[in-house]
């Protein structure tokens, strides 16, 4: 039962703070309800047009920093007639009371009720949180379909890397936008601002309808699925003539006009990254075969070294957070990622600021680097992800990192003053043999043997973390079958056994890994189509929440649910996981446009079988992945040949007051 009820009119748009207080005492992390952070945006519901209640979909303490949602909102919020507000996924102690009690899924600035809000967006960055979406759907009071939703229940939107397949939520989502969302957010704002200011002519279908003529909002009603009697789709049709049979994604060009977020949120509640973030580039051309943000969110784009120089003065002045983290899929790969280290590490010379760089390719990382990030005597974290175990898995997912590549890598980081780095490392690739599982192990011993080596001493350590191999959309990997988990935790336990077998080298080694489990059901939902919508709300009625947290995932309520629903349809789970695909299929996301050709895709999965390996399109000729003519689109690299502004560096020692 929905803690609001699902009514014919909007909801009242006052607090709902004073029936939520009373039920904190009885929750663990209560801070994390209350809101009032720095950089907490309010504003009077009676003075905005258009109002959108954003989300996260996991606790606070994962989606508070995520950069996406904290960009959208304040680009959205300095429009003065839009509002915008945040939501988050609530904890099951929570929720039971909240529905005890009927309060409904409640926004943090004002705890309003989501349903009052013209739209819900949702941004996705992994599938394991559509059970959390469903939640807030249902806590919210808003009909659990978008079929059953009328003209006063908001606009459920989709975004995020997860949404470039939406098709596993079709049913419970009314659209979804692939692709970067700062302009998309607008475009839709003006929409929806334009059909309420006409007194919303044709009600809900009309402003669907309007959303999708746009060509880069995806609207599942508005396209129907024919299936083969095997199970396969035939095809994917608009059902009606006025929306485009394609939906492209949206690339935000020019980061320097996006220099987001310029007030970032300090959270009141401890948050898995508490750093000012400032994403110095976007996309990546690396190829990696089984990377999909790599592949869905070319061509690369450079934000300058002044932009990101303002960026970092005007965030740590307002924020006074004492970390810095120069954000991008592989950060090192900036074209005057030299100078913005040595720059920002020069103006923040003697305080307490400290640079990271959170994503290092291998063959990226050099002395010079170690040193700017570590001259004001604190070393963050550093991960190298050399992602396979063995040269020849490494050509076939197009890694191109060598062993003498990671040795030097990591001895440049311990004769530079770090005791500990952490390797990262996939495990159930395609064609993956139990021996290029084994290779990590002596990859680390090989790690700890050249630092000892260089360092002459024995206080360095290294963790070895290992991620289960999911085939994704929109990458040349998306017709790869995936390993049982039986397979991958045989090959785990046998991993750990090689790396213990030398005790003097073994208790050096950290070693952390997901079970096979997990990317099963991730690659279920990953791959899946409209069908697996039932198995997703099979699992949350049976109790499904936070399936990306071990402690809450369960396995079993994932296959069982999968065993009671797929059948009828003529499939089961294996058919969506294990099965690999055959090049003519037609594949759920085949029209949602990314840019990349498939016949491009489909000829880089036949070079990763044959181990050869792509170069970058960044400094070789282009190899026609399709993504810069047809979304009209271009690399965007320097060097600039500029230096950092002459900017006088915040004292960040100093206290910054809270809001509240």
């Amino acid at each position: 039962m929905s803690a609001a009820s699902a009514t014919t009119s909007r909801p009242a748009t006052h607090s709902v703070w004073s029936r939520l207080e009373p039920l904190l005492p009885q929750i663990g992390k209560p801070i994390q309800y209350v809101g009032g952070e720095l950089g907490a945006v309010v504003k009077q519901w009676e003075d905005t047009a258009v109002r959108w209640a954003l989300m996260y979909p996991d606790a606070y303490e994962v989606g508070q920093p995520n950069q996406g949602v904290q960009i959208l909102y304040e680009v959205l919020n300095e429009l003065p007639d839009v509002l915008a507000e945040r939501t988050y996924a609530v904890w099951p102690d929570l929720e039971r009371l909240m529905r005890e009690h009927e309060v409904p899924q409640f926004t943090l600035e004002a705890h309003r009720s989501v349903r009052a809000f013209d739209l819900f967006g949702v941004s996705f960055s992994t599938e394991l949180g559509y059970t959390n979406l469903l939640t807030a759907i249902d806590l919210a009071g808003i009909p659990l379909l978008a079929a059953d939703r009328g003209d006063d229940d908001p606009v459920v939107l989709a975004g995020g890397h997860a949404a470039f397949n939406p098709e596993p939520i079709a049913d419970f989502i009314d659209a979804a936008v692939l692709g970067d969302g700062e302009e998309a957010v607008l475009e839709i704002t003006a929409i929806v601002r334009e059909w309420k200011a006409e007194g919303s002519p044709g009600g809900r279908d009309e402003l669907l309808l309007r959303l999708a003529r746009t060509e880069s909002v995806y609207v599942p009603r508005f396209y129907d699925v024919d299936y083969l009697p095997d199970g396969r789709i035939r095809r994917v049709v608009p059902n009606r003539a006025d929306v485009p049979f394609r939906v492209h994604k949206r690339t935000t060009m020019d980061l320097d006009a996006w220099p987001y977020p310029k007030k970032p949120i300090v959270p009141l509640a401890e948050t898995v990254h508490e750093r000012y973030a400032v994403e110095i580039f976007r996309g990546c051309t690396r190829g990696c075969r089984f990377c999909q943000a790599g592949m869905i969110t070319r061509p690369v784009r450079e934000r300058s070294i002044t932009t990101v120089a303002q960026m970092v003065h005007d965030g740590l002045e307002y924020s006074g957070f004492s970390e810095v983290g120069l954000l991008s899929l592989s950060s090192a790969d900036h074209s005057e990622i030299g100078d913005i280290c040595s720059g920002l590490a020069e103006q923040y010379e003697g305080t307490n600021v400290s640079l990271s760089l959170p994503s290092t390719r291998v063959d990226a990382f050099n002395i010079d680097l170690a040193q700017e990030l570590s001259r004001n005597g604190r070393r963050t974290g550093l991960t190298f992800a050399p992602e396979g175990g063995s040269e020849r898995i490494r050509k076939v997912i197009n890694k191109m990192v060598s062993e003498e590549d990671l040795i030097r890598t990591v001895v440049t980081a311990y004769s530079n003053g770090w005791r500990q780095v952490k390797l990262y490392f996939m495990c159930g690739l395609p064609s993956e043999t139990d021996e290029d599982v084994l290779q990590i192990a002596r990859l680390a011993h090989e790690v700890i043997k050249a630092g000892r080596a260089a360092t002459g001493s024995k206080d360095i350590r290294c963790t070895v973390s290992i991620g289960g191999f999911v085939p994704k959309p929109h990458t040349p990997f998306q017709w790869a079958s995936m390993q049982t988990p039986e397979v991958i935790d045989n090959r785990l336990k046998l991993l750990k056994q090689a790396i213990n077998s030398d005790r003097s080298l073994g208790r050096a080694i950290g070693f952390r890994y997901h079970d096979g489990e997990p990317s099963l059901i991730e690659g279920l939902l990953s791959r899946g189509d409209r069908r697996v919508g039932a198995v997703i709300r099979r699992v949350w009625e049976d109790g499904g929440r936070f399936d990306g947290w071990s402690e809450h995932f369960s396995y079993q309520r994932w296959v069982d649910a999968a065993a009671k629903v797929l059948p009828e349809f003529g499939v089961d789970l294996d058919w969506f996981t294990t099965r690999e695909r055959e090049e003519l299929e037609v594949l759920p996301w085949d029209h949602l446009d990314s840019g990349l050709d498939k016949d491009w895709l489909w000829q880089d999965w036949q070079d990763a079988m044959s181990g050869y390996e792509q170069d970058d399109c960044r400094w070789t000729p282009c190899f026609d992945c399709g993504v810069c003519p047809s979304m009209d689109t271009e690399i965007q690299i320097g060097p600039t040949g500029r230096k950092l502004l002459p900017i006088t560096p915040v004292n960040p020692g100093l206290k910054v007051p809270t809001a509240g």
